[in-house]
């Protein structure tokens, strides 16, 4: 699980559950961030979180930053516009150059209408797109070695990227009301290994469906 949060209980979480948490990183708030030799993390790119105020020079300061860093990212997610498949590969040609310059694993961002054959050769695929979109077509991308999802804010959800043998999700839910047993309680019992029954997990992710469709 990567999450923008640098706080003594997640890194609490990086000690107690080794390979089970990260920083998921973007230009917004990079800047907010230490990075500690215990956590990992990776770069986003802030498509989905600023939209149209999306700014080249912040993402390149991002880089900037992460190279003069002691520790570097495990990738870098390259610029995408969410929900359209066209542009995202048009931003891939462009940026892919830059990104690579750095020497660092680039991750490609799967958008609404892209298919598997779509895919550019990149180390890792970020299923990114509409909520709808993404969960109907989650099962596809595990051809791939590494697969990324964003915005998994249910503890049903966790698991089944899991099922899916996929390296990771992402998610800023965790972390508003996180003393709901459907929160960072759940989370923890994953880290743990604990599975509740599958009927509980139906019902949270029903309970989830708008959340995740608001949530970054």
């Amino acid at each position: 699980m990567l999450a923008g949060q640098s706080n003594p209980l997640w890194h609490y979480a990086a000690a107690a559950y080794p390979g089970k948490v990260g920083l998921l990183m973007g230009p917004s708030y990079f800047k907010k961030q230490r990075i500690q030799r215990w956590m990992p993390y990776v770069l986003d790119n802030d498509a989905f979180t600023l939209r149209d105020n999306w700014s080249e020079s912040a993402w390149l300061a991002m880089l900037e930053w992460a190279m003069m860093s002691q520790y570097k990212p495990q990738w870098i997610l390259v610029p995408d516009k969410v929900g359209n498949c066209e542009e995202t590969i048009r931003l891939w040609h462009k940026y892919l150059p830059i990104a690579k310059s750095f020497g660092w694993p680039v991750a490609f961002a799967v958008q609404d209408g892209i298919s598997v054959s779509d895919v550019p050769d990149a180390d890792v695929v970020f299923v990114g797109g509409t909520t709808e979109w993404k969960w109907k077509n989650i099962e596809q991308w595990n051809i791939f070695k590494r697969v990324h999802v964003g915005r998994v804010n249910s503890i049903f959800r966790v698991w089944q990227c899991q099922d899916l043998g996929y390296e990771s999700v992402d998610g800023t839910g965790w972390f508003r009301d996180p003393s709901n047993p459907e929160k960072l309680p759940a989370l923890e019992e994953w880290m743990q290994g604990v599975r509740r029954p599958q009927t509980t997990e139906l019902k949270l992710t029903e309970h989830n469906a708008i959340y995740e469709t608001n949530t970054a």
